[in-house]
């Protein structure tokens, strides 16, 4: 009998002491996006493709604001368990805080830690259907003949599509006029309204536009031949040194555990080897691609660089 009661305490006490396995509760995704964009898309897809993977139901939460950084903030500044992750674009890590004169309330560099890479997104310069710019050498001759003339959209300053008609400005030697807007589908309207003139933006929001006719793709920002558009000529053919590829990743919070991020990491690994996940992803116009943790923190640190150039010599500033 005493031998039974021990056995019973042991047995109580090894089970109290023991650590559930992650994950323990429903999961959230934080778009800093609004609803529809390229971010809550691939945010939603992979939401969908884990949740069997992990066990819980994996929700999305759009948290708008700043180029992203609202949301990147709210994982920051919460519970570090790994229930909760950022699904982190490139303008958000790379590019929003190094804008000169903004105020960022953290550095995504150090407060957020990166889990894996999901996705490219190649961008590509499109005009109007009926656009007189027939390639990307019209649009330069015309800003060389009309200085300051030729209009560009973008989603707002200090976004990747401003900074990246910054960079074909620099690197083309022309003066070009920067429009912005609050979101890229309202430039895209005004873009086919004829009231501006181009955007270089992310296949991701204008491959609809383009598959109805609406707009027409004349260049794309990469050598990563998009599967929706193989054909396209590069813009470094025309602008040599001119390279833009967009990328969407998963970010956690500083000090998330160990296991929380090897088990989301596996989970992006896994259903990024689903062909239905991959073909849902090219059909949307996003280059499919995992990298792990590593990988992943190599690339935000090259852009990190990129663009920081880019940046200073346009004098860049944020809203």
């Amino acid at each position: 009998m005493t031998r039974l009661i021990l056995s019973l305490l042991l047995a109580l006490f090894n089970t109290g002491g023991a650590q559930a396995a992650f994950p323990e509760k429903p999961l959230r995704i934080v778009s800093g996006y609004a609803a529809g964009g390229a971010s809550d898309l691939i945010s939603r897809y992979i939401a969908e493709a884990v949740a069997p993977i992990l066990g819980q139901r994996v929700v999305v939460e759009n948290r708008t604001g700043v180029n992203g950084v609202i949301g990147a903030e709210a994982v920051a500044r919460g519970a570090p368990d790994g229930h909760t992750v950022f699904q982190c674009p490139m303008s958000t890590l790379s590019i929003t805080p190094q804008l000169i004169g903004v105020n960022v309330p953290l550095d995504p560099g150090v407060e957020l830690v990166p889990i894996a890479n999901m996705a490219l997104s190649s961008y590509g310069l499109v005009v109007a259907s009926v656009s007189p710019y027939r390639n990307l050498a019209d649009i330069l001759a015309a800003a060389r003949a009309k200085p300051g003339q030729v209009t560009f959209g973008s989603p707002g300053p200090g976004s990747a599509q401003h900074l990246s008609g910054e960079m074909l400005k620099r690197l083309g030697k022309v003066d070009m006029q920067h429009v912005p807007y609050r979101g890229a589908s309202l430039a895209i309207i005004d873009i086919i309204g004829g009231r501006i003139d181009f955007m270089i933006g992310n296949l991701g929001d204008v491959a609809k536009q383009v598959q109805s006719g609406q707009l027409r793709l004349l260049a794309q920002g990469d050598g990563n031949r998009s599967a929706a558009f193989p054909d396209l000529p590069r813009i470094a053919d025309t602008v040599p040194g001119f390279e833009v590829i967009g990328w969407f990743g998963l970010c956690g919070p500083k000090g998330m555990p160990a296991e929380a991020l090897a088990r989301w990491d596996e989970a992006v690994r896994k259903a990024l080897q689903d062909p239905a996940m991959l073909k849902r992803l090219t059909d949307s116009g996003f280059t499919p691609l995992y990298e792990g943790p590593a990988a992943f923190a190599r690339r935000l640190e090259a852009d990190r660089r990129r663009w920081k150039e880019v940046i200073q010599a346009g004098n860049v500033g944020g809203q």
